[in-house]
């Protein structure tokens, strides 16, 4: 279906949300057409604060509001959907548009296995009402839908629209900054530097090139952390491993949207100021992994807040050279440090994925540790 008939359909005149890659063509359209920070769409930090922004824009106008998400954020909207939307609370009607990532029968990643599973179950006891939308559903079948799920809405309840893959159609939008550092070869200078320190890195193709840069070099894994779900809480976990084994630096590698999901960790990090932490942000002002679409890094500082909250040292880099001058600079200053690294959007066509499971890695690295 085209987006456009889905958007009209729908009858809404504001979304909020999270990008999804089964979502990229709303995503998309939505750019394209509003923009991403505005009265009508706003690309949100985390799936709560989109549902919040909904639940603001229905007590200022009275209308039903859109929120789309990965079905990988359900955790994050159960709070707001069960304490705050909610029938039996505040009653806020809301349309959720969810791209379904490990539908049972399908293969996905790991990480997606058991959400997949569980997202109809889950979206039923929480009292959403659910939809699936196909590659043929067609427009007077969405239609018939939205007259279906309408009385519940209008009642103050919820309504879910499951989207598989290919659902829904819009020319893919291409992403770009103006930075002229590829990630790859961030990752790559942040290796040459590592010594034996042990590295989270965040979800998304940050791990995935860690992972081939590892095997190019020969190096195994055994002292990487690939965090393939768990969106914005590579830094987190992080800061568990630092304090509990000083004697040993860790690298966490971030992502400015990952960063902007649960960016109170920061603060946390800040105040315990573990010296053996390196928090290390890749910033390419987008959600690369699931299509492009802009984050709201362009218009912040990240160095100021690490400042702000407690890191001890606080480094920018946007070339080779810079970022080789602020690694050496990190390996002789024991503290807790926040790096700041521009990059530019996209990765090589061929980029794999690890080859080695979750449990896999888990072991290899607790070996490592223990």
């Amino acid at each position: 279906m085209d987006v456009k008939d889905f958007v009209n359909i729908l009858g809404a005149d504001f979304f909020a949300g999270v990008p999804d890659s089964k979502l990229r063509p709303l995503v998309d359209y939505l750019v394209e057409t509003y923009g991403s920070n505005n009265a009508s769409h706003v690309i949100a930090a985390n799936e709560g604060n989109a549902a919040a922004l909904a639940a603001g824009y229905h007590l200022a106008t009275g209308k039903t509001p859109v929120v789309y998400l990965q079905n990988s954020g359900l955790g994050n909207i159960v709070n707001p959907l069960l304490s705050l939307l909610d029938r039996a609370v505040y009653g806020i009607p809301c349309i959720f548009v969810i791209g379904w990532r490990g539908e049972p029968g399908l293969h996905d990643e790991p990480q997606h296995l058991l959400q997949g599973r569980l997202t109809e179950p889950l979206l039923d006891t929480m009292g959403v009402t659910t939809r699936i939308l196909t590659r043929e559903t067609t427009p007077a079948e969405l239609a018939r839908m939205m007259e279906e799920v309408r009385p519940h809405l209008a009642a103050g309840g919820q309504a879910a629209f499951l989207v598989r893959e290919g659902a829904l159609t819009y020319p893919k939008q291409k992403y770009e900054n103006l930075f002229p550092m590829r990630r790859e070869d961030a990752v790559a200078e942040i290796l040459n530097a590592a010594e034996d320190a042990v590295i989270v890195a965040t979800t998304g193709k940050t791990g995935r090139e860690l992972f081939e840069l590892r095997e190019a070099r020969g190096e195994g894994h055994a002292r990487d952390f690939l965090t393939i779900g768990s969106m914005g809480h590579a830094s987190a976990i992080a800061l568990g491993l630092a304090l509990h084994r000083p004697q040993r630096r860790v690298i966490c590698i971030d992502g400015d949207g990952a960063a902007l999901m649960h960016m109170g960790a920061m603060a946390t990090i800040g105040a315990i100021a573990p010296e053996n932490l390196v928090h290390i942000l890749l910033n390419n002002e987008a959600h690369e992994s699931v299509g492009g679409a802009p984050t709201v890094a362009d218009s912040m500082n990240f160095l100021h807040i690490a400042e702000a909250v407690g890191y001890r040292r606080v480094r920018s880099a946007d070339d080779p050279g810079s970022l080789r001058r602020a690694l050496q600079d990190i390996r002789e200053h024991r503290k807790l440090t926040f790096l700041e690294v521009r990059i530019a959007i996209g990765s090589r066509s061929d980029l794999g994925r690890p080859t080695t499971t979750p449990a896999e890695n888990k072991a290899a690295l607790m070996q490592t540790l223990h």
